[in-house]
């Protein structure tokens, strides 16, 4: 009779489960990005006006998306480390190219025309930011020393600099927070930290005189939405509205009078959380939330594993950036921060921060999935 060898019981039992292994994807990580992705088709229907237009190319965009990360899956890690400096530097040069000969739309330099296509320079730039900056790091003793820290910092501050400029607020905290995660991953002192914050509050007066009119009504709006109920307060107190009238359970799908009445503004894309809070309710939410907190227990495992430096830091730093993203569309929804046009992570319509958070899972899977052995 015989008798399974261990790693054989090991083995997916399906055929689907080995052609993913082979294909070098993280079963539970796929699961949950497909759950969500799945929602998301669910209220993308409600939000944009029961269009099956609308649900076509969010499939497609989708689609694209899903390549890419399949493909970058197969790289190994080390072939990410070995072009990092390649990949910044052409990010810069690519956000440089914006300043000078960008598209302009809705009062923002961002986009780049190819003819055959465009793009935003600055969603490239979210993932090679924490490549650099891990790459730079893995090469010097952790924790890293003053020095490090310091050219670590210009890194970071010099495209978040340049996509400032664009002017792109949301997409430049972003990507400076995804830079200083693989700073905090890194081991840096609670008193670098401390000191950190008290200079960048003490750089507040600074900061707000050089923002502009559009962005310090924002900030002013947050503190006060009913100031201008009409005006630049009507997005939140919509938002809020919608949110609120949701209740414990829901008015159920299809059921949102402010997305269906056109109450709420950019139902499908900024604030479609506040129409899934509508019609789901708190319920809901905290099922959608515990969907989240499961992708980033599950992509944190992958930091935990990584088996050097430089994934650890990258791999840390690309689970956090995913934790910003989330963190900060539910915060402008529910008014406790302003609004800065940041998507709802794989649930807003859309296929740039599609394309781009899932190239960053499919380095976390490539990562987790390239595991060498270790003499024993």
């Amino acid at each position: 009779m015989k008798t399974e060898t261990r790693s054989e019981q090991l083995q997916p039992p399906s055929l689907l489960g080995n052609l993913l292994r082979k294909l070098h994807i993280d079963i539970p990580l796929l699961t949950c990005i497909l759950l969500i992705a799945t929602l998301s088709f669910v209220i993308l229907y409600s939000a944009g006006g029961q269009d099956t237009g609308i649900l076509l190319r969010q499939a497609t965009r989708l689609g694209i998306a899903l390549l890419l990360m399949t493909l970058l899956a197969q790289v190994d890690p080390y072939q990410f480390q070995r072009l990092s400096v390649l990949l910044y530097s052409l990010g810069i040069a690519l956000l440089l190219a914006v300043l000078v000969m960008g598209q302009i739309g809705k009062g923002a330099q961002r986009w780049l025309d190819l003819g055959f296509f465009r793009f935003q320079p600055s969603e490239m730039i979210k993932i090679t930011t924490p490549m650099m900056i891990a790459w730079y790091l893995a090469e010097h003793s952790l924790p890293p020393k003053w020095r490090e820290l310091a050219i670590a910092g210009v890194l970071i501050i010099l495209p978040t600099l340049l996509i400032a400029k664009q002017p792109d607020l949301g997409t430049a905290l972003l990507v400076a927070s995804s830079g200083a995660a693989v700073l905090f991953f890194a081991g840096i002192s609670w008193r670098f930290l401390i000191t950190t914050g008290l200079v960048l509050a003490s750089l507040t007066p600074v900061l707000w005189h050089f923002m502009r009119a559009y962005q310090k009504a924002r900030v002013l709006t947050l503190l006060n939405p009913e100031a201008d109920p009409m005006g630049k307060g009507y997005h939140i107190i919509q938002s809020k509205i919608a949110i609120g009238s949701g209740g414990i359970y829901g008015k159920g799908w299809l059921g949102s009078t402010q997305a269906k009445l056109d109450f709420l503004p950019e139902s499908s894309t900024d604030f479609i959380f506040a129409v899934f809070a509508e019609e789901f309710g708190l319920t809901g939410c905290l099922g959608l939330l515990l969907l989240y907190l499961l992708l980033i227990i599950r992509c944190l495992y992958i930091a935990v594993q990584a088996q050097d430096t430089y994934s650890r830091l990258l791999s840390g730093s690309l689970t956090f950036t995913f934790f910003v993203y989330l963190f900060v569309n539910i915060g402008m929804v529910i008014g406790i921060l302003p609004v800065v046009g940041v998507p709802l992570p794989l649930i807003s319509y859309g296929g740039t921060s599609m394309v781009t958070l899932l190239a960053g899972f499919g380095i976390l899977m490539s990562i987790h999935t390239h595991k060498k052995l270790l003499p024993t």
